[in-house]
């Protein structure tokens, strides 16, 4: 007879480890059992980001996004100055190059302003960003000095201690392969055997949709892979950058553009792109799957994507290919870089959620559907952002289930 839980969470990323936690806190506490299919916690997303504790200058006034990346970069450093994780607040510079990007720049800084970024965002000339970037060139910036680095492996990992000790339970190695309703509860069918859980929450990342439509949703958004690719700069060339060197970024796209972070366990990191994956974890050029590729391209929203943004995709592709055109666009930022100051790097695959209209997912999603909770977007800054949005989906959670 499988074994019965009160809740399930699918997905042993930092969210579902977040909401997990969340569960397991408060007056009422709600130990859950967490499936998570890899042999260990924070292994896609969550493992395969570039560890920055974002401001929340870049999100809308008001929105989900906004609200919790700023109270999550606040509530995060506190969690690891509390358990003892590595982080630095080592701040960022958005980088205008031209004068066709100073509006976009200004709106950054009133969005920070609007979203109250801890202490504050300034814009600065060219004499002000070579004192804190003495390499990076730009016709105006904007100071961000509340961004940060962290290694977000660790800050997961540490959820997922925490969720031990107050009684949950984590089982790794474990693949969700159908949900099916028997009576009042759910039916887990795993690659472990089948387990019963009286309720589920979703926190399947870049399998979020694929886990609604097992349990016989049909939600009205398609997860698109889009793998983002990096290099590193060589141990001689790190002192080109001493922080985070971003661009100012397109307002009608959700990527920030290839940027210089600066990582907490060291080296320095350029990227990423976004270029259209045909795998949902396709982290080489290479990877391919039929099934999941042709749930991106039999998507309707897809083409209607495709048709928007073509120019860019096709820029971003071929950078993906030639190393010459990324060294061209960090150079906006970085003159004296150069194609050797760069060894390949890692990649990562962004879960983005599209309409059937072709319009990027912007804000947090988390929806209460057919006796489950679906967290239907939560890519970048969900790290930043993950003690809130975990305690928002376990409070939404409490409430659809009655507990």
């Amino acid at each position: 007879m499988a074994q019965t839980f009160d809740i399930a969470i699918i997905g042993g990323g930092i969210v579902g480890l977040s909401t997990a936690m969340a569960l397991t806190d408060g007056p009422a506490p709600v130990p859950p059992l967490v499936i998570e299919k890899e042999a260990e916690v924070a292994q896609h997303q969550t493992g395969h980001n570039s560890g920055v504790i974002h401001s929340g200058i870049y999100y809308r006034p008001g929105s989900l996004k906004a609200r919790y990346t700023v109270e999550g970069a606040r509530r995060l450093v506190e969690f690891c100055q509390q358990h003892g994780i590595p982080y630095e607040t080592c701040g960022k510079v958005v980088v205008a190059t031209d004068a066709a990007e100073l509006p976009r720049l200004e709106e950054l800084h009133r969005r920070g302003a609007a979203n109250g970024v801890p202490g504050g965002v300034e814009l600065i000339g060219p004499e002000r960003l070579r004192e804190i970037e003495p390499h990076a060139a730009g016709i105006k910036a904007l100071h961000v000095p509340a961004t940060g680095i962290v290694d977000y492996v660790a800050v997961a990992r540490r959820y997922a201690e925490l969720v031990r000790e107050r009684g949950g339970a984590i089982r790794t190695g474990t693949r969700v392969r159908g949900l099916r309703r028997d009576g009042t509860s759910w039916v887990v069918e795993t690659t472990a055997g089948a387990l019963r859980a009286t309720h589920v929450v979703n926190c399947a990342g870049l399998y979020s949709d694929w886990i609604a439509q097992r349990a016989g949703c049909r939600p009205s958004v398609r997860i698109i892979p889009f793998r983002g690719e990096y290099y590193r700069l060589r141990p001689a060339s790190e002192p080109l950058v001493r922080s985070l060197i971003y661009p100012v970024p397109d307002p009608a796209f959700p990527f920030l553009g290839v940027h210089f972070t600066r990582m907490i366990r060291g080296g320095v990191e350029a990227g990423p792109n976004a270029v259209l994956s045909f795998r949902r974890e396709g982290y080489a050029k290479t990877d391919f799957n039929v099934r999941e590729a042709w749930s991106t391209v039999g998507f309707p929203g897809f083409w209607r994507l495709a048709s928007k943004y073509w120019r860019t995709g096709i820029g971003e592709v071929y950078r993906s290919f030639s190393k010459r055109a990324f060294v061209q666009a960090l150079q906006r930022l970085l003159p004296e870089l150069r194609e050797e100051d760069l060894d390949p790097g890692g990649s990562g695959v962004r879960a983005q959620a599209i309409d059937p209209s072709g319009a990027l997912v912007d804000d947090f999603s988390i929806q209460a559907m057919g006796g489950m909770v679906h967290v239907l977007n939560a890519p970048s800054p969900a790290a930043t952002a993950s003690i809130p949005i975990g305690e928002a989906i376990a409070e939404q959670a409490r409430q659809h289930f009655g507990r």
